[in-house]
């Protein structure tokens, strides 16, 4: 089967003129094209377009003859300023607690780029998450943002309870003597008192034990057993904060007794899944999971539940078994985090960063959006600045192209959240143009992942589209699309330039928002592509977002076909 190159150019009359290129062509172009059983063209289009007349809403939306058309604030100042290749591609997560519950706090956070807020529902009450995610469906309504929301199970693994006073956390000395209780107190806990939410804590471990607070950042020694109660000398000093993850090792090894039968998702995770469904959160991230039939099961249990709802999946890679069971639960799941606190608590630490590497990888090659996650910057819960060696670890987790990077307790409760965020902004687009500049496409050879004939096209398209991009050096990729399938596997090839994510849908948009160098709008567009070109340039060179002479490659779901064209 012939395989062409067409180039079509603008003519007075409706007839294009078409001129056919040999296979070489191809080849030297480094664009390789599957041969399928209908013809597969990749077009060149160039047209003169009149520029139409638009206003401008402060919320980045219009609505008019056109549409809906919707693009985060921030996003196109960055583009009218400085231009494509200074839009960073990882995407940041911050999780909300008391330092940024506020609306101006959290929008304080969008402008700083946060693309997810996250709740974590071992804090709070539902009505305090319920207020927080009525605060950025706001901030997203009125000042144009697409800032989605994750909501974080607790998990059923052992766990400290609410530290007792006003305080909100308490600090270990080393020597003192701590009590780790599974009794139920109905006063306040008496001083230097933990409860511990496992019942079967007590007759697990035994006198001599470490037990491991938060993955080690607190450590103890079991002394004695009383009952319900387990006196502990601490050995390393440290902060504790309220339910803080506990493992506890018995000559040097990982002690998994009956707590290795729990249920990954708890009586108290399922009506928190409840809340997240009735509540239309975008994700809902599934702590300590250890098989792919977790993912499954609580899959149909949403769409059970809710048959219009397209939350997402998120698996929580945390333990050994999630290790152990790796492809199976990223395959069946719709994104991963790489949950280093816990993690690091369930294998040698010197582990963790091999294991970080393999999941990304993981990820990427089954095209699934993955979170790095604990610790990035945890000395900024208490001072302004990072360690060196804190800027390194973020610098890794972006040199290796994960999609995501997420704050925990520095934006929830820590006293510069937005010092953080500005930190893993900056980093990140400084290693992101060091990589361009520097040239360093990864060796990295994506597998097929297609499961029918019409997926294999859509993924021959996207690696070749993404390949012409960086041969031609184009300023932006476009995509159109109604499910986000077609913008996650360009996403995955990581390309040098953006990637112009439109969809019709405004929670497709939010999901896209987590996906790597993918920049989401809102847009009513038709099957017609040459009709949805003219529109998306008016629009964009209306807002001041692109310029005449731009070079863009676009592709869509509706049209099997790569256009290559300069902005008119």
């Amino acid at each position: 089967m012939a395989q062409s190159l067409h180039f079509l150019t603008p003519a007075t009359s409706p007839t294009l003129k078409t001129q056919t290129f040999s296979k070489k062509i191809l080849s030297k172009s480094n664009l390789s094209i599957r041969q399928t059983r209908k013809p597969l063209s990749i077009c060149a289009v160039s047209s003169d377009l009149e520029s139409k007349s638009v206003t401008t809403k402060i919320l980045g939306s219009e609505n008019g003859k056109g549409g809906v058309f919707e693009v985060d604030a921030v996003t196109e100042v960055e583009l009218k300023e400085n231009g494509f290749r200074s839009t960073r591609r990882t995407k940041l997560v911050c999780t909300i607690g008391p330092a940024t519950c506020g609306f101006e706090q959290l929008e304080a956070l969008a402008v700083g780029g946060m693309n997810v807020a996250r709740i974590n529902m071992c804090h709070g009450t539902r009505d305090w998450h319920r207020s927080v995610i009525q605060s950025v469906r706001r901030l997203n309504e009125e000042k144009g943002y697409a800032v989605a929301i994750m909501m974080d199970t607790e998990g059923s693994e052992i766990h400290m309870g609410d530290l007792g006073g006003s305080t909100a956390s308490a600090k270990a000395e080393d020597g003192e003597i701590w009590t780790f209780s599974v009794r139920a107190f109905d006063s306040p806990l008496p001083e230097h008192t933990i409860s511990v939410n496992y019942e079967g804590f007590a007759e697990d471990v035994k006198v001599g034990d470490e037990l491991l607070v938060d993955g080690g950042m607190v450590r103890f020694e079991v002394t004695e057993k009383l009952g319900p109660d387990v006196k502990c000398r601490c050995t390393d000093p440290g902060l504790l904060l309220p339910r803080a993850n506990l493992t506890f090792w018995r000559d040097g090894s990982l002690v998994r007794e009956r707590n290795a039968m729990l249920p990954t998702i708890s009586s108290k995770d399922w009506l928190d899944i409840d809340f997240g469904i009735a509540e239309g959160v975008d994700f809902i991230a599934i702590s300590f999971v250890k098989s792919a039939e977790v993912i499954n099961h609580l899959k149909s249990y949403i769409a059970a539940r809710s048959r219009d709802s397209d939350i997402a999946v998120i698996a929580k890679i945390e333990s050994v078994d999630s290790l152990k069971n790796l492809k199976e639960i990223i395959q069946a799941s719709d994104g991963a985090m790489v949950a280093r606190g816990d993690l690091g608590a369930q294998i040698p630490l010197e582990q963790v960063p091999s294991a970080q590497q393999r999941i990304v990888q993981t990820c990427r090659q089954l095209n699934k959006p993955v979170i790095v996650a604990s610790q990035l910057l945890e000395s900024m819960i208490e001072y302004p600045t990072p360690t060196r060696a804190e800027v390194a670890d973020v610098s890794e987790a972006v040199r290796q192209r994960a999609d995501a990077l997420m704050l925990s307790g520095e934006s929830a409760m820590g006293q510069f959240p937005d010092k953080a965020l500005t930190v893993l902004r900056s980093v990140s687009l400084r290693i992101e143009k060091w990589w361009r500049e520097e040239k360093r496409h990864e060796a990295m050879e994506l597998q097929d992942i297609a499961s029918s004939y019409s997926d294999s096209i859509s993924e021959e398209i996207c690696n070749s589209a993404a390949k012409m991009a960086n041969n031609l050096e184009v300023d932006a990729l476009f995509v159109y699309t109604k499910t986000g399938h077609m913008a996650s596997l360009l996403s995955r090839c990581r390309p040098d330039c953006p990637i112009f994510a439109f969809t019709n849908t405004t929670s497709v948009r939010r999901r896209l928002n987590l996906q790597w160098g993918l920049i989401p709008f809102r847009l009513d567009f038709s099957d017609d592509m040459e009709n949805n070109l003219n529109k998306t340039f008016s629009l964009l060179k209306a807002r001041g977002m692109i310029k005449s002479g731009d070079l863009v490659i676009a592709v869509s779901d509706m049209l099997q076909s790569i256009q290559v064209m300069n902005v008119p």
